[in-house]
Protein backbone atom coordinates (compact mmCIF):
# COMPACT_ATOMS: atom_id res chain seq x y z
CA UNK A 1 0.00 0.00 0.00
CA UNK A 2 2.93 2.37 0.53
CA UNK A 3 3.15 3.34 -3.14
CA UNK A 4 -0.44 4.63 -2.99
CA UNK A 5 -0.21 6.57 0.25
CA UNK A 6 2.13 9.24 1.52
CA UNK A 7 4.46 8.62 4.44
CA UNK A 8 3.31 9.50 7.94
CA UNK A 9 5.94 12.27 7.94
CA UNK A 10 4.44 13.80 4.78
CA UNK A 11 0.92 13.53 6.18
CA UNK A 12 2.01 15.19 9.41
CA UNK A 13 3.67 17.95 7.38
CA UNK A 14 0.35 18.50 5.61
CA UNK A 15 -1.52 18.68 8.92
CA UNK A 16 0.87 21.20 10.41
CA UNK A 17 0.90 23.43 7.31
CA UNK A 18 -2.90 23.33 7.15
CA UNK A 19 -3.08 24.26 10.83
CA UNK A 20 -0.76 27.22 10.32
CA UNK A 21 -2.51 28.41 7.13
CA UNK A 22 -5.95 28.15 8.75
CA UNK A 23 -4.95 30.87 11.22
CA UNK A 24 -4.76 33.20 8.21
CA UNK A 25 -7.36 31.83 5.76
CA UNK A 26 -9.01 33.06 2.57
CA UNK A 27 -10.38 36.25 4.10
CA UNK A 28 -6.90 37.37 5.14
CA UNK A 29 -5.55 36.54 1.67
CA UNK A 30 -8.24 38.37 -0.32
CA UNK A 31 -8.21 41.35 2.04
CA UNK A 32 -4.48 41.79 1.49
CA UNK A 33 -4.88 41.42 -2.27
CA UNK A 34 -7.71 43.96 -2.53
CA UNK A 35 -5.72 46.49 -0.51
CA UNK A 36 -2.66 45.99 -2.74
CA UNK A 37 -0.72 44.63 0.22
CA UNK A 38 1.55 41.60 0.52
CA UNK A 39 0.99 38.46 2.57
CA UNK A 40 4.21 39.21 4.43
CA UNK A 41 3.04 37.80 7.75
CA UNK A 42 2.01 34.48 6.21
CA UNK A 43 5.23 34.11 4.22
CA UNK A 44 7.27 34.91 7.35
CA UNK A 45 5.33 32.35 9.39
CA UNK A 46 5.81 29.65 6.74
CA UNK A 47 9.54 30.44 6.62
CA UNK A 48 9.93 30.52 10.40
CA UNK A 49 8.27 27.11 10.68
CA UNK A 50 10.81 25.71 8.21
CA UNK A 51 8.30 24.90 5.46
CA UNK A 52 9.60 27.19 2.70
CA UNK A 53 12.79 25.26 2.09
CA UNK A 54 11.59 21.83 3.15
CA UNK A 55 12.94 20.41 -0.15
CA UNK A 56 16.41 21.94 0.17
CA UNK A 57 19.54 20.58 1.90
CA UNK A 58 19.65 20.82 5.67
CA UNK A 59 23.11 22.42 5.74
CA UNK A 60 21.68 25.54 4.08
CA UNK A 61 18.63 25.82 6.32
CA UNK A 62 16.35 23.43 4.46
CA UNK A 63 14.44 20.35 5.54
CA UNK A 64 16.36 17.81 3.45
CA UNK A 65 13.12 16.60 1.85
CA UNK A 66 12.06 16.22 -1.75
CA UNK A 67 9.94 18.08 -4.25
CA UNK A 68 6.95 16.09 -3.00
CA UNK A 69 7.33 17.70 0.42
CA UNK A 70 7.40 21.30 -0.79
CA UNK A 71 4.54 20.48 -3.18
CA UNK A 72 2.53 19.26 -0.16
CA UNK A 73 3.22 22.59 1.57
CA UNK A 74 2.07 24.48 -1.52
CA UNK A 75 -1.13 22.43 -1.79
CA UNK A 76 -2.11 22.77 1.86
CA UNK A 77 -1.62 26.53 1.80
CA UNK A 78 -3.87 26.78 -1.26
CA UNK A 79 -6.43 24.43 0.28
CA UNK A 80 -6.79 26.89 3.15
CA UNK A 81 -7.41 29.70 0.67
CA UNK A 82 -3.85 31.06 0.68
CA UNK A 83 -2.20 30.00 -2.59
CA UNK A 84 1.34 31.41 -2.48
CA UNK A 85 2.68 31.71 -6.02
CA UNK A 86 6.21 32.42 -4.81
CA UNK A 87 6.27 28.94 -3.25
CA UNK A 88 6.26 27.62 -6.81
CA UNK A 89 9.01 29.98 -7.91
CA UNK A 90 11.51 30.51 -5.12
CA UNK A 91 12.18 27.16 -3.37
CA UNK A 92 10.95 24.81 -6.09
CA UNK A 93 12.42 26.28 -9.28
CA UNK A 94 15.26 28.53 -8.15
CA UNK A 95 16.16 26.55 -5.03
CA UNK A 96 16.22 23.27 -6.93
CA UNK A 97 18.42 24.62 -9.74
CA UNK A 98 20.93 26.19 -7.36
CA UNK A 99 20.93 23.13 -5.09
CA UNK A 100 21.59 20.75 -7.99
CA UNK A 101 23.98 22.80 -10.10
CA UNK A 102 25.33 25.72 -8.08
CA UNK A 103 28.82 25.92 -6.63
CA UNK A 104 29.30 25.55 -2.90
CA UNK A 105 29.73 29.31 -2.62
CA UNK A 106 26.50 29.93 -4.56
CA UNK A 107 24.57 27.54 -2.35
CA UNK A 108 25.85 29.25 0.78
CA UNK A 109 25.06 32.67 -0.67
CA UNK A 110 21.49 32.11 -1.89
CA UNK A 111 19.89 28.99 -0.39
CA UNK A 112 19.58 30.13 3.26
CA UNK A 113 17.55 33.20 2.19
CA UNK A 114 15.32 31.06 -0.02
CA UNK A 115 14.76 28.68 2.91
CA UNK A 116 13.78 31.27 5.51
CA UNK A 117 12.11 33.73 3.13
CA UNK A 118 14.56 36.56 3.70
CA UNK A 119 16.01 36.13 0.20
CA UNK A 120 13.06 35.21 -1.99
CA UNK A 121 14.10 34.59 -5.60
CA UNK A 122 11.97 35.21 -8.70
CA UNK A 123 12.32 33.36 -11.99
CA UNK A 124 12.38 34.99 -15.43
CA UNK A 125 12.06 32.94 -18.62
CA UNK A 126 8.98 34.16 -20.56
CA UNK A 127 9.50 36.90 -23.16
CA UNK A 128 7.03 39.11 -25.07
CA UNK A 129 7.86 37.65 -28.49
CA UNK A 130 8.75 34.09 -27.49
CA UNK A 131 5.73 32.99 -25.45
CA UNK A 132 5.87 29.23 -24.96
CA UNK A 133 8.74 28.86 -27.43
CA UNK A 134 11.77 29.02 -25.16
CA UNK A 135 14.03 28.46 -28.19
CA UNK A 136 13.18 32.01 -29.33
CA UNK A 137 14.41 33.71 -26.19
CA UNK A 138 16.39 36.79 -27.18
CA UNK A 139 17.73 37.91 -23.81
CA UNK A 140 21.47 37.55 -24.28
CA UNK A 141 24.51 37.36 -22.07
CA UNK A 142 27.96 38.20 -23.34
CA UNK A 143 31.31 38.10 -21.65
CA UNK A 144 33.06 41.36 -20.84
CA UNK A 145 36.39 40.42 -19.32
CA UNK A 146 35.67 38.41 -16.18
CA UNK A 147 32.12 39.73 -16.03
CA UNK A 148 28.82 39.27 -17.90
CA UNK A 149 26.55 41.79 -19.59
CA UNK A 150 22.85 40.88 -19.85
CA UNK A 151 20.39 42.56 -22.19
CA UNK A 152 16.75 41.77 -22.99
CA UNK A 153 13.14 41.75 -21.78
CA UNK A 154 10.94 39.39 -19.80
CA UNK A 155 7.18 39.41 -19.22
CA UNK A 156 4.73 37.92 -16.68
CA UNK A 157 7.44 37.61 -14.07
CA UNK A 158 5.95 36.96 -10.64
CA UNK A 159 6.97 38.74 -7.46
CA UNK A 160 9.97 40.74 -8.68
CA UNK A 161 8.94 43.52 -6.32
CA UNK A 162 9.29 41.25 -3.27
CA UNK A 163 12.34 39.26 -4.39
CA UNK A 164 15.97 39.98 -3.54
CA UNK A 165 17.15 38.26 -6.73
CA UNK A 166 15.76 36.90 -9.97
CA UNK A 167 17.03 33.80 -11.77
CA UNK A 168 17.16 34.93 -15.42
CA UNK A 169 17.24 32.59 -18.40
CA UNK A 170 19.46 34.14 -21.06
CA UNK A 171 21.38 32.85 -24.06
CA UNK A 172 25.11 33.00 -24.69
CA UNK A 173 27.03 32.38 -27.88
CA UNK A 174 28.21 28.80 -28.20
CA UNK A 175 31.85 28.11 -29.00
CA UNK A 176 33.35 25.19 -30.91
CA UNK A 177 35.90 22.85 -29.33
CA UNK A 178 38.62 25.07 -30.74
CA UNK A 179 37.09 28.15 -29.12
CA UNK A 180 35.63 29.64 -32.28
CA UNK A 181 32.17 31.28 -32.28
CA UNK A 182 29.57 28.99 -33.89
CA UNK A 183 26.79 31.57 -34.30
CA UNK A 184 24.48 29.41 -32.19
CA UNK A 185 23.02 30.48 -28.85
CA UNK A 186 22.68 28.26 -25.79
CA UNK A 187 20.61 28.87 -22.65
CA UNK A 188 22.31 29.87 -19.41
CA UNK A 189 21.00 30.81 -15.97
CA UNK A 190 22.08 33.93 -14.07
CA UNK A 191 21.17 35.20 -10.61
CA UNK A 192 20.50 38.93 -10.92
CA UNK A 193 19.88 41.21 -7.92
CA UNK A 194 16.57 43.00 -8.39
CA UNK A 195 18.24 46.29 -7.46
CA UNK A 196 21.02 45.87 -10.06
CA UNK A 197 21.83 48.89 -12.18
CA UNK A 198 20.10 48.54 -15.55
CA UNK A 199 17.30 46.26 -14.29
CA UNK A 200 13.88 47.88 -14.13
CA UNK A 201 10.36 46.46 -13.99
CA UNK A 202 6.81 47.58 -14.63
CA UNK A 203 3.68 46.25 -12.95
CA UNK A 204 1.17 44.47 -15.22
CA UNK A 205 -2.37 44.95 -13.79
CA UNK A 206 -4.22 41.62 -13.81
CA UNK A 207 -7.94 40.83 -13.65
CA UNK A 208 -7.56 38.18 -10.94
CA UNK A 209 -7.09 39.17 -7.30
CA UNK A 210 -3.70 38.23 -5.88
CA UNK A 211 -1.21 39.85 -3.51
CA UNK A 212 1.58 38.57 -5.77
CA UNK A 213 1.96 40.83 -8.80
CA UNK A 214 3.13 40.26 -12.36
CA UNK A 215 5.78 42.39 -14.06
CA UNK A 216 7.47 43.19 -17.31
CA UNK A 217 11.22 43.23 -16.69
CA UNK A 218 13.72 45.29 -18.68
CA UNK A 219 17.37 44.23 -18.62
CA UNK A 220 19.57 46.95 -20.10
CA UNK A 221 23.25 45.96 -20.05
CA UNK A 222 23.12 44.65 -16.50
CA UNK A 223 26.67 43.91 -15.40
CA UNK A 224 27.18 40.75 -13.36
CA UNK A 225 30.19 39.10 -11.72
CA UNK A 226 31.40 35.74 -13.02
CA UNK A 227 29.76 33.86 -10.15
CA UNK A 228 26.29 35.05 -11.18
CA UNK A 229 26.29 32.21 -13.73
CA UNK A 230 24.69 29.14 -12.16
CA UNK A 231 26.26 25.81 -13.05
CA UNK A 232 28.02 24.88 -16.25
CA UNK A 233 27.85 27.34 -19.14
CA UNK A 234 27.56 24.40 -21.54
CA UNK A 235 24.80 22.54 -19.66
CA UNK A 236 22.21 25.28 -19.49
CA UNK A 237 19.44 23.30 -21.18
CA UNK A 238 19.80 20.39 -18.76
CA UNK A 239 19.82 22.78 -15.84
CA UNK A 240 16.82 24.70 -17.16
CA UNK A 241 14.67 21.59 -17.50
CA UNK A 242 15.75 20.44 -14.05
CA UNK A 243 13.83 23.46 -12.78
CA UNK A 244 10.81 23.06 -15.07
CA UNK A 245 9.72 19.63 -13.80
CA UNK A 246 9.46 20.96 -10.21
CA UNK A 247 7.62 23.98 -11.62
CA UNK A 248 4.94 21.74 -13.14
CA UNK A 249 4.68 19.59 -10.00
CA UNK A 250 4.25 22.69 -7.87
CA UNK A 251 1.74 24.19 -10.31
CA UNK A 252 -0.27 20.97 -10.06
CA UNK A 253 -0.28 21.18 -6.26
CA UNK A 254 -1.19 24.87 -6.45
CA UNK A 255 -4.21 23.96 -8.61
CA UNK A 256 -5.33 20.97 -6.54
CA UNK A 257 -5.15 23.15 -3.44
CA UNK A 258 -7.42 25.73 -5.06
CA UNK A 259 -9.74 22.93 -6.20
CA UNK A 260 -9.93 21.49 -2.69
CA UNK A 261 -10.69 24.91 -1.25
CA UNK A 262 -13.47 25.50 -3.78
CA UNK A 263 -14.97 22.06 -3.11
CA UNK A 264 -14.80 22.54 0.66
CA UNK A 265 -16.64 25.85 0.35
CA UNK A 266 -19.28 24.28 -1.88
CA UNK A 267 -19.92 21.19 0.23
CA UNK A 268 -20.14 23.22 3.42
CA UNK A 269 -22.69 25.53 1.80
CA UNK A 270 -24.93 22.85 0.28
CA UNK A 271 -25.09 20.91 3.55
CA UNK A 272 -26.71 23.88 5.26
CA UNK A 273 -28.58 25.74 2.51
CA UNK A 274 -32.30 24.94 2.49
CA UNK A 275 -34.81 26.29 0.00
CA UNK A 276 -37.28 23.39 0.24
CA UNK A 277 -37.52 20.91 3.11
CA UNK A 278 -34.00 19.52 2.98
CA UNK A 279 -30.45 20.75 2.31
CA UNK A 280 -29.83 21.38 -1.38
CA UNK A 281 -26.90 18.94 -1.20
CA UNK A 282 -29.45 16.14 -1.05
CA UNK A 283 -30.38 16.79 -4.68
CA UNK A 284 -28.38 14.91 -7.32
CA UNK A 285 -28.20 17.98 -9.55
CA UNK A 286 -26.05 19.55 -6.82
CA UNK A 287 -24.39 16.45 -5.37
CA UNK A 288 -23.19 14.77 -8.55
CA UNK A 289 -21.07 17.65 -9.92
CA UNK A 290 -19.40 18.03 -6.53
CA UNK A 291 -18.77 14.27 -6.39
CA UNK A 292 -17.22 14.53 -9.86
CA UNK A 293 -14.87 17.20 -8.57
CA UNK A 294 -13.85 15.03 -5.65
CA UNK A 295 -12.90 12.26 -8.09
CA UNK A 296 -11.04 14.63 -10.44
CA UNK A 297 -9.10 16.20 -7.57
CA UNK A 298 -8.00 12.86 -6.14
CA UNK A 299 -6.88 11.63 -9.57
CA UNK A 300 -4.84 14.80 -10.09
CA UNK A 301 -3.30 14.52 -6.64
CA UNK A 302 -2.30 10.91 -7.28
CA UNK A 303 -0.56 11.82 -10.54
CA UNK A 304 1.18 14.72 -8.80
CA UNK A 305 2.48 12.35 -6.12
CA UNK A 306 3.72 10.00 -8.85
CA UNK A 307 5.53 12.86 -10.61
CA UNK A 308 7.15 13.97 -7.35
CA UNK A 309 8.23 10.42 -6.52
CA UNK A 310 9.80 9.96 -9.96
CA UNK A 311 11.58 13.30 -9.73
CA UNK A 312 12.90 12.63 -6.23
CA UNK A 313 14.12 9.21 -7.46
CA UNK A 314 16.19 10.95 -10.16
CA UNK A 315 14.06 9.86 -13.13
CA UNK A 316 13.91 13.18 -14.96
CA UNK A 317 12.38 11.75 -18.15
CA UNK A 318 9.66 9.79 -16.34
CA UNK A 319 8.99 12.77 -14.09
CA UNK A 320 8.62 15.02 -17.17
CA UNK A 321 5.71 13.01 -18.54
CA UNK A 322 4.01 12.62 -15.15
CA UNK A 323 4.55 16.26 -14.18
CA UNK A 324 2.97 17.49 -17.40
CA UNK A 325 0.01 15.14 -16.98
CA UNK A 326 -0.40 16.14 -13.33
CA UNK A 327 -0.33 19.82 -14.16
CA UNK A 328 -2.93 19.35 -16.91
CA UNK A 329 -5.25 17.25 -14.74
CA UNK A 330 -4.96 19.57 -11.74
CA UNK A 331 -5.76 22.70 -13.75
CA UNK A 332 -8.82 21.04 -15.26
CA UNK A 333 -9.95 19.84 -11.83
CA UNK A 334 -9.52 23.33 -10.37
CA UNK A 335 -11.48 25.01 -13.16
CA UNK A 336 -14.33 22.50 -12.79
CA UNK A 337 -14.37 22.72 -9.00
CA UNK A 338 -14.43 26.52 -8.96
CA UNK A 339 -17.22 26.65 -11.54
CA UNK A 340 -19.27 24.04 -9.66
CA UNK A 341 -18.71 25.85 -6.35
CA UNK A 342 -20.11 29.07 -7.80
CA UNK A 343 -23.07 27.22 -9.32
CA UNK A 344 -23.83 25.46 -6.05
CA UNK A 345 -23.96 28.83 -4.29
CA UNK A 346 -26.36 30.29 -6.85
CA UNK A 347 -26.44 34.09 -6.64
CA UNK A 348 -24.32 33.97 -3.50
CA UNK A 349 -21.53 32.50 -5.60
CA UNK A 350 -20.76 35.85 -7.18
CA UNK A 351 -20.81 37.90 -4.00
CA UNK A 352 -17.70 38.94 -2.10
CA UNK A 353 -19.30 37.72 1.11
CA UNK A 354 -19.09 34.07 0.14
CA UNK A 355 -15.69 34.36 -1.53
CA UNK A 356 -15.93 31.73 -4.27
CA UNK A 357 -16.44 33.83 -7.40
CA UNK A 358 -12.81 34.94 -7.48
CA UNK A 359 -11.68 31.33 -7.49
CA UNK A 360 -12.87 30.90 -11.08
CA UNK A 361 -10.26 33.25 -12.52
CA UNK A 362 -7.58 32.08 -10.07
CA UNK A 363 -8.19 28.49 -11.20
CA UNK A 364 -8.34 29.47 -14.87
CA UNK A 365 -4.76 30.75 -14.76
CA UNK A 366 -3.65 27.14 -14.31
CA UNK A 367 -4.71 26.32 -17.87
CA UNK A 368 -2.32 28.99 -19.17
CA UNK A 369 0.66 29.16 -16.82
CA UNK A 370 3.36 28.13 -16.25
CA UNK A 371 2.80 26.07 -19.40
CA UNK A 372 -0.38 26.05 -21.47
CA UNK A 373 -2.62 23.01 -21.69
CA UNK A 374 -2.00 22.96 -25.46
CA UNK A 375 1.76 22.63 -25.00
CA UNK A 376 1.17 19.78 -22.55
CA UNK A 377 -1.02 18.05 -25.13
CA UNK A 378 1.77 18.57 -27.66
CA UNK A 379 4.22 16.96 -25.24
CA UNK A 380 2.00 13.95 -24.57
CA UNK A 381 1.17 13.52 -28.26
CA UNK A 382 4.81 13.61 -29.28
CA UNK A 383 6.60 11.90 -26.37
CA UNK A 384 3.96 9.60 -24.89
CA UNK A 385 2.16 8.60 -28.09
CA UNK A 386 5.04 8.91 -30.53
CA UNK A 387 3.11 11.20 -32.87
CA UNK A 388 4.90 13.53 -35.31
CA UNK A 389 5.90 16.91 -33.93
CA UNK A 390 3.13 19.40 -34.68
CA UNK A 391 4.89 22.70 -34.09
Amino acid sequence: MTQFTESEERQELRRQVAKLASTFGREYFTDKARKGEKTTELMAAVGKAGYLGVNLPEEYGGGNGGIGDVAAVCEELAAQGCPLLMMVVSPAICGTVISRFGTEAQKQKWLPGICDGSGTMAFAITEPDAGSNSHRITTTARRDGDEWLLKGQKVFISGVDEAANVLVVARTEALSESGEKTGKLKPCLFVVPTDAKGLTYQHIPMEFTSPEWQFQVFIDDVRLPADALVGDENAGLIQLFAGLNPERIMAASFSTGIARHALDRATSYVKDRRVWDEPIGAHQGIAHPLAQSKIEIELARLMTQKAAALYDAGDDMGAGEAANMAKYAAAEAACDAADRAVQAHGGNGITQEYGVGGLILAARVGRIAPVSREMILNFVGMHSLGLPKSY
